[in-house]
């Protein structure tokens, strides 16, 4: 097994959640960087009563939806495609299953997970979308008001017994709610005070996520081990959607989208490989320099330049809405003042990397 594939798989007891940002490069080559982390600890075989499924207390599940997007998790994708027709493209996960993108309107923006033809995660970020029982750009405080969220989410999948506990910063950023057998992770935008997206999942799909510090007791469901190939469309993949969604919400906020850039993209993914490769997350690389240096490398010829970098997210969508509530890396993707976008992702390491060409 290739030893690239062998680092993916290892199991970590504590996992960093980093993003940074690198402000802008002009003329007087100024920058800035703010770095943030995040702990999310998985604790293996701990002493835990089994539940036999059945929440408790404050966990008793709200009803199932009744309507919008969340009905079709657990159905088959052929009624997705009903409804919604082909999809623009189909990418690659690291779980397992298929990402169905639509992305033939960013106000209608959304990406459906299938496996084995069955869905079984939804994101929804366009505002025109159906997400009930909640909508997008609901203020937080209509939403707390109605919703009761609890610090842990209890389920039995399977024999094994499975706790998410989640942290002051998961309940107002990132909240999730149980729906009789569906769970319901909420994103909140922190500067706006509304819901920005929404993310429905089945059990074993959120078992796999780990998207919170995570107590168990039995078997711990493991992302499937995937080739060197489907990694490298994994990651392709991933990028595309970062740069689909920073313009689903540039728009949402009034601002031109981006255009891709494919000389940016090459050097955004050689410092996610050059941050991988050397375990140093950073946007000034030992061997490379910084930004500037990195884009005059690639050829890329620009008027004023800036960078995003994070590290260890689940996906593509998660790593963008961490960008989002972050101020220095919101104003790199709501910034007026590019024209193109490149992104590279290697190994949970990404990189956005933001220019303005000169005809633009």
């Amino acid at each position: 097994m290739p030893l690239r594939t062998l680092s993916r798989i290892l199991i970590l007891s504590v996992v960093f959640l980093t993003i940074g940002f690198y402000v802008s490069i002009n003329d007087k080559n100024d920058d800035s960087k703010v770095l943030i982390k995040e702990d999310h600890t998985s604790e293996m075989q701990p002493s835990m009563p089994q539940e036999s499924g059945k929440p408790t207390g404050s966990q008793t599940p709200l009803e199932k939806p009744k309507e919008g997007l969340a009905l079709f998790i657990g159905q088959d994708a052929s009624s997705l495609e009903k409804e919604f027709g082909t999809p623009i493209r189909i990418d690659e996960s690291m779980f397992g299953y298929q990402w169905y993108i639509y992305n033939q309107n960013y106000n209608r923006y959304f990406q459906v997970g299938v496996e084995n033809k069955r869905v079984v995660t939804i994101f929804a970020l366009g505002e025109s979308l159906d997400v009930a029982p909640f909508e997008i750009g609901q203020p937080v405080e209509e939403i707390f008001n109605t919703q009761f969220f609890d610090t842990n989410i209890n389920l039995e999948l399977n024999g094994s017994t499975y706790r998410f506990e989640l942290n002051d910063t998961d309940l107002n950023l990132r909240p999730m709610v149980r729906m009789g057998d569906i769970y319901v992770q909420l994103y909140i935008d922190k500067f706006t005070g509304n819901l920005s997206s929404v993310r429905f999942l089945d059990a074993e799909t959120l078992v796999k996520q780990r998207p919170y510090e995570l107590v168990y007791r039995g078997q711990l469901i493991k992302p499937p081990v995937l080739s060197e190939d489907t990694l490298n469309l994994v990651e392709r993949s991933t990028g595309q959607q970062i740069f689909d969604i920073t313009n689903a919400l540039r728009i949402r906020h009034k601002v031109k989208p981006l255009i891709w850039d494919d000389k940016t993209a090459e050097a955004a993914f050689e410092h996610s490989r050059d941050m991988a490769e050397n375990n140093d997350f950073s946007h000034t690389s030992k061997k490379f320099g910084d930004l500037a240096n990195r884009l005059k490398t690639a050829k890329v010829a620009y008027q004023t330049a800036g960078e995003n970098i994070a590290a260890n997210y689940t996906d593509g969508p998660a790593v963008v809405e961490g960008w989002l509530n972050s101020k220095g890396h919101r104003d790199s993707l709501l910034s007026k003042e590019y024209s193109h976008l490149g992104v590279g992702v290697y190994d949970k390491y990404y990189t956005q990397n933001f220019i303005r060409k000169a005809d633009h």
